[in-house]
């Protein structure tokens, strides 16, 4: 399919994101990947090397499934278009982080931290102070454009809608299985491995996009790009640092993860204001990715 068509389809796709958001789960694909990858967790083996293999295997199957399920469908552009949008996920994630948000401008902090427990993290939330609360809702923001905007994009622009499908499954994969924990070190290890390979390029690319908001924005282009170069590698993954690290430094702020990192050294405390912030400078890197599109499909257009 030339790049044009598929830029054309993956605009459709954002437009029906933002207006639409999610499907109800029972028809959610991402649902569907959810189910694949809790059956192969009851299914595996006992052992390490059994379930090293048993895990690289079944997210094998489950991505040929994937990708073979997405080839057969329709290929009119509102077909495909509806289908990617189902892949995107950025009005459920700003509406999950301005749940938090509203949240924290009540002073309900026991209900924000429901709210980010329920919706953006898996670490406990339950001693987590307000402005903790707000910093790991900004992380999971910076991140999640990533994960959930950014590379299924790519993917599709590079593969189609097998390829976004695959992206997908991966990307649920390392987020039930990629943990280092007794229960999963060695079932999600392919799992965490192919997911930090496949970011690789989108959490830069979205880091960059940040900087680049920023900059149109407050004119904190250059912090947010030294912020994201200085400290992208004090987290675990070798790619969530990426952007989570351009938004400490976009919005002038310190964001911490309690025994585990520091990124960004600015002033201004996590709040329900910055987390505010924080959406706005998400929605620009959206508009960005857009006007991205629109020129890439326009110039090939023209080819």
């Amino acid at each position: 399919m030339p790049n044009a068509a598929r830029s054309h389809m993956l605009l459709l796709a954002l437009a029906a994101d933002t207006l639409w958001g999610d499907p109800p789960n029972r028809y959610h694909p991402v649902v569907l990947l959810g189910h694949w990858m809790n059956l192969g967790e009851r299914l595996a083996p006992h052992g390490a090397s059994a379930r090293l293999t048993w895990g690289g295997a079944w997210l094998a199957g489950g991505a040929a499934l994937a990708g073979a399920g997405a080839a057969l469908l329709p290929r009119h552009p509102l077909a495909q278009g509806l289908a990617a949008s189902t892949l995107l996920a950025y009005r459920s994630l700003d509406r999950a982080v301005a749940e938090v948000q509203t949240a924290l401008h009540a002073g309900d902090l026991s209900e924000a931290r429901r709210l980010l427990s329920w919706h953006l993290v898996s670490r406990p939330t339950a001693d987590l102070t307000a402005n903790e609360v707000a910093a790991a809702a900004i992380e999971s923001l910076a991140e999640n454009l990533s994960d959930s905007l950014v590379a299924p994009t790519l993917a599709y622009l590079m593969g189609g809608l097998p390829a976004m499908a695959i992206y997908r499954l991966s990307n649920t994969a390392d987020a039930m299985w990629g943990y280092r924990t007794e229960r999963y070190e060695h079932l999600g290890k392919v799992a965490a491995r192919l997911d930090d390979g496949l970011n690789l390029l989108p959490a830069r690319l979205t880091a960059l996009l940040l900087v680049v908001a920023a900059e149109w924005h407050w004119g904190r282009g250059t912090a947010a790009w030294r912020i994201a170069r200085r400290d992208a590698k004090r987290t675990a993954s070798p790619n969530a640092g990426w952007p989570m690290a351009a938004m400490a430094g976009a919005l002038d702020t310190t964001l911490r993860k309690r025994d585990h990192y520091t990124l960004g050294d600015g002033p201004q405390i996590p709040d329900a204001m910055l987390l505010g912030r924080a959406r706005r400078l998400a929605h620009t890197t959206w508009l960005l990715g857009g006007a991205l599109l629109a020129m890439g499909s326009y110039t090939t257009s023209l080819l």
